[in-house]
């Protein structure tokens, strides 16, 4: 009787601790509802109730955020102190950094500056550099104005931060730490490539402020604003000139190319003339047009491109023909910054180029070194190097068991508990971020491997996929490939996957991919589930493998998800007859366009694969197809080859069924 007693007030307790949890849950998902709408007064009055939660920190991140051009040094001061070391302390800095900037308080900003552990932020970091360049002058180490061009040019948005350093860098700097008009307008360049009117306009202000309004009018119609100007004599006046033929070439590149033939070529100078025809030669290489190659030996000097033109010159010379033109892919990989030419895809490009053009002992050394610089079974240019050295995809040796202490270091880090807390509780953004901070950048130089590992099982075993995959994937000594590579639903996935005659390998291969295995994933285009199906794609292959009683809603259920997810897949894969590269594409982008792409020459599939036009589907097909390599190898026990999966690619053949041309 008394043990009975005893059970019942444990019981109530349990149940009345479980009912304080859920309502503290409730408040919290209250609260970032109220930080989303920027309801200062919900969140001041809501955070009381929130002391003690696990995720106290967010709830106190959200109401100080709020308030950031309000709040006082104590009470920033104060946040610092209670939540030390955790991410809700460096993020809040991060804003206070930013704030600091715009304000132009460069005292406060150099005395919070150091403190600042992620320094993952553009914009904190020009700001960081211009301090530095205030303070010290001429004094100032080397590499200032190296590390604001690098960052400038690479955000595509107009920002204070890098816009206002360049601009003293610019007027102000001495020696190594001196910027240039010409990086100004490099800028603009880079801006006006990417559609970007207010980065462009921003970068031509510090050089040209006179010159603001021609650069609506040239982002507005640059057929009319070139047709207005008879001469460029000006450096301004050519600068302008070449911004107006990236916008015209933008959208018309043989207009833009018989403007600069008949007319502009002779008043550039070599260096503008050439970036010109390197960005109209990039818009026929990404249109997969037969002449990229023409337009681009009308540069003098490679050495004028960005990579990314340098980049679509490869490509176009990679798919000139049965046989690529190998001595272009050479000339691109080597005219290449330092840093590109590390990108693994142009270490493996410029090794075949090596090895294709007649090499002779000193070639061939060069090109065994850089392949043997990438290969291994990591991605799919590694892959391939592999091969190329002779050897097969296998998983590698399996790192050593993790011991007790090391799982409890990870089970009891505060940060990777709260991340997986938010998560849970459906604040996957924010719960990723702390998980991310809390393995990369909690500490300096971040985890070593058996602490990555480590964390990485204790989402693995939480089945937080994403983070169990993405952290594995950091180790660079160690590898636990049943953590990289996991398969989920197993059962369900090989069984249906055999059911249809599809390999498994290649199922989770794209699974991995779409979802990281998260169940309740949406893409940003509304596909949803394991296996990113669209609401109309659903429907479609549902009527075509005979689900009649299918519904919307049913698609987040997994056994569902899988069967559409698989039949679709299928459909398209033998719409393409079996090609793997090709059925990826269609799945990401739709088959219409890869059936658009496959025209001209027989090419190998990695070639095919480099050359699609679009980023994302190209970053997709390579990884798929390495992947499914991996899993294959995990679920057979033997070496694969990625090659042979790849296969060539090119026109559909007069002996192939017609396409199916109601396949969504």
């Amino acid at each position: 009787m008394l043990f009975r007693t005893i059970l019942t007030g444990i019981t109530a307790v349990l149940a009345l601790t479980a009912q304080a949890q859920g309502r503290g849950d409730d408040l919290i998902l209250d609260m970032n509802q109220a930080f989303k709408q920027g309801n200062r007064q919900r969140l001041a009055q809501l955070l009381p109730q929130a002391r003690g939660h696990a995720l106290e920190p967010w709830a106190a991140y959200w109401e100080l955020r709020a308030r950031l051009d309000s709040a006082s040094a104590q009470e920033l001061q104060d946040f610092f102190s209670r939540y030390a070391g955790s991410y809700q302390e460096d993020r809040l800095r991060n804003d206070w950094l930013l704030l600091l900037g715009q304000r132009r308080d460069w005292t406060t900003f150099a005395a919070e500056h150091p403190r600042f552990r992620m320094n993952d932020d553009a914009q904190v970091r020009c700001y960081a550099v211009l301090v530095q360049h205030l303070r010290e002058g001429n004094q100032a180490p080397s590499g200032l104005a190296d590390d604001v061009r690098r960052t400038w040019f690479a955000q595509r948005e107009a920002d204070d931060g890098c816009a206002l350093a360049a601009s003293r860098l610019i007027g102000e700097g001495q020696g190594a730490n001196r910027m240039t008009a010409a990086d100004a307008w490099r800028k603009a360049r880079l801006a006006t490539e990417a559609n970007r009117p207010r980065a462009a306009a921003a970068a031509v202000e510090i050089v040209a402020p006179e010159s603001i309004n021609l650069v609506g009018e040239i982002f507005a119609n640059p057929a009319k604003f070139l047709a207005s100007k008879v001469v460029a004599a000006s450096r301004t006046r050519k600068e302008l000139i070449v911004l107006a033929l990236i916008r015209l070439a933008a959208s018309d590149t043989e207009s833009a190319a018989r403007q600069l033939d008949a007319k502009w070529s002779p008043m550039l100078t070599p260096e503008e003339r050439d970036w010109v025809w390197g960005f109209i030669a990039k818009q026929s290489a990404q249109r997969l047009e037969s002449d990229a190659l023409g337009h681009y030996a009308k540069v003098s000097r490679d050495s004028h491109l960005s990579d990314d033109m340098l980049a679509w010159k490869l490509r176009a010379a990679l798919r000139a023909g049965r046989t690529p033109q190998w001595p272009e892919v050479l000339a691109a990989a080597n005219a290449m910054s330092e840093e590109g030419r590390k990108d693994p895809a142009w270490v493996y490009w410029k090794a075949r180029a090596l090895l294709g053009s007649s090499p002779n002992e000193a070639q061939r050394g060069e090109a065994q070194r850089l392949l043997e610089s990438i290969a291994s079974a990591r991605g799919f240019y590694e892959q391939l190097a592999l091969e190329e050295l002779g050897q097969k995809i296998s998983v590698p040796a399996k790192a050593a068991p993790l011991s007790a202490e090391e799982k409890d270091a990870a089970r009891l880090n505060a940060g990777l508990n709260r991340a997986l807390q938010a998560i849970a509780l459906g604040l996957r953004p924010e719960g990723v971020r702390e998980w991310n901070y809390s393995t990369n950048l909690a500490k300096a130089g971040g985890m070593n491997d058996r602490e990555l590992l480590a964390a990485a099982q204790l989402a693995c075993d939480r089945e937080v996929w994403d983070r169990c995959i993405n952290t594995s994937e950091r180790t660079r000594a160690e590898f636990d490939y049943d953590q990289r590579f996991p398969m989920p639903y197993r059962d369900a996935v090989v069984r249906r996957s055999r059911e249809i005659k599809l390999d498994p390998a290649y199922v989770y291969g794209l699974i991995r991919q779409e979802s990281r295995f998260i169940m309740d994933a949406r893409s940003h285009v509304g596909a949803s589930g394991l296996m990113q199906v669209m609401p109309a794609t659903a429907r479609w292959t549902a009527r075509k493998i005979g689900m009649g009683s299918f519904t919307i809603d049913q698609l987040n259920d997994r056994e569902t998800n899988i069967a559409i997810g698989t039949g679709y897949l299928k459909l398209v894969l033998d719409d393409f007859n079996g090609s793997m590269p090709m059925a990826a594409a269609a799945y990401n982008a739709g088959p219409g366009r890869p059936r658009s792409w496959r025209n001209g020459p027989v090419i190998e599939a990695a070639a095919w694969a480099e050359n699609v036009p679009f980023n994302e589907t190209r970053d997709y097909v390579k990884k798929v197809l390495a992947n499914t390599t991996t899993y294959a190898a995990v679920l057979s026990g033997q070496p694969q080859s990625l090659k042979a999966r790849l296969g060539t690619v090119g026109p559909r053949e007069a002996a192939q069924p017609e396409p199916n041309r109601d396949l969504p």
